[in-house]
């Protein structure tokens, strides 16, 4: 038996249709609420708060960076896709809960890939692998050798399970042959801030988040993660150099919103995100922390999100990486 579609319903939904596309063309026209869900002070926040400012005087309206940090960047996940898709909540968020913690933890609320939109990629940044000045090694080779005299290795710390710290440093256990002791924290910057006071010897850290503390001597950076040196810190080698051959990763930091949200907004956002990050003082701000400007298009990010889950997927398996 064929069911039609109620006349009255159906001249209801049509009538919407206006309202929905004035309103997506009038956005913004409240407060919108930046989600980073990581402690204040970590390479995410940094990046988050330079385009928050931008983006408010851009617009014309408030910009509120909040932090909901916990279960590696969960928490704060969970909060942006459980808001409206209306724009007025943005994630601003990593690899680590778009990458990630889909193969980590196996009773997430939900998967970000089913109720997240990628909008567009701000950055890719290197990561470091720093010790406290008191760690008495000054190459990757004297810090492998020291981890491995330590019954239980060295303590590293990191912003969470899942986070780019956690899986650089499973990485390098892995292919290093060395065992590491994990400290996860609410975030980077608690982790960098015990670092800085010699409560934890070594962490891999985004280089926007420490390249002040190395270039000050507060820590020191033994090599870089991505394959090619960093213009920023042109003296540090890469890990492969250092002696961990085919050893590559990158942090990097993404915009996204609620699956659902108008186009329309979807690509305003974008566009203002890509002029933000192009502007001559943020984009050599961004590239003197030592971060690669992107701004790509939704769909371009959508496909370089979807591969970054494929190969930390795998490599989560292969480190047998489990939640202690």
């Amino acid at each position: 038996m064929s069911r039609r579609f109620p006349r009255f319903l159906l001249a209801a939904a049509f009538a919407a249709l206006p309202a929905i596309a004035a309103k997506a063309q009038d956005w913004p026209s409240k407060a919108i609420t930046m989600v980073v869900p990581y402690a204040a002070g970590g390479g995410t926040d940094v990046i988050a708060r330079a385009v928050a400012q931008k983006l408010q005087d851009r617009l014309g309206v408030g910009v509120v960076v909040e932090n909901r940090a916990g279960a590696g960047g969960n928490l704060g996940t969970t909060a942006a896709a459980q808001a409206p898709a209306d724009g007025y909540t943005v994630l601003i968020s990593n690899i680590g809960p778009m990458a990630v913690n889909p193969s980590l933890f196996k009773n997430l609320k939900h998967d970000p890939a089913e109720v997240l939109e990628p909008v567009t990629l701000i950055a890719k940044a290197p990561l470091l692998l720093l010790v406290h000045p008191s760690v008495k090694a000054n190459s990757v080779a004297e810090l492998v050798a020291l981890a491995k005299a330590q019954p239980e290795g060295l303590t590293y710390g990191t912003a969470g399970h899942g986070s780019a710290n956690h899986i650089a440093t499973a990485l390098f256990e892995l292919m290093a042959g060395v065992k590491l002791k994990h400290a996860p924290y609410r975030g980077a910057g608690p982790a960098l801030n015990d670092l800085l006071g010699g409560h934890i010897p070594m962490m891999f850290a985004t280089l926007p988040s420490a390249i002040g503390h190395v270039n000050g001597g507060g820590l020191k950076a033994l090599a870089v993660t991505t394959a090619e040196r960093a213009p920023a810190l042109p003296q540090v080698p890469t890990l492969a150099e250092a002696g961990v051959p085919g050893y590559e990763a990158s942090g990097w930091y993404g915009v996204f919103v609620r699956k659902g949200t108008a186009q329309a907004i979807v690509d305003k956002l974008r566009s203002e995100v890509a002029t933000i990050i192009n502007l001559p003082e943020v984009r050599r701000n961004l590239e003197l922390e030592g971060a690669q400007p992107i701004g790509n298009t939704p769909a371009e990010f959508a496909a370089f999100v979807k591969a970054e889950r494929e190969k930390w997927s795998k490599v989560v398996a292969e480190a047998d990486i489990k939640i202690e």
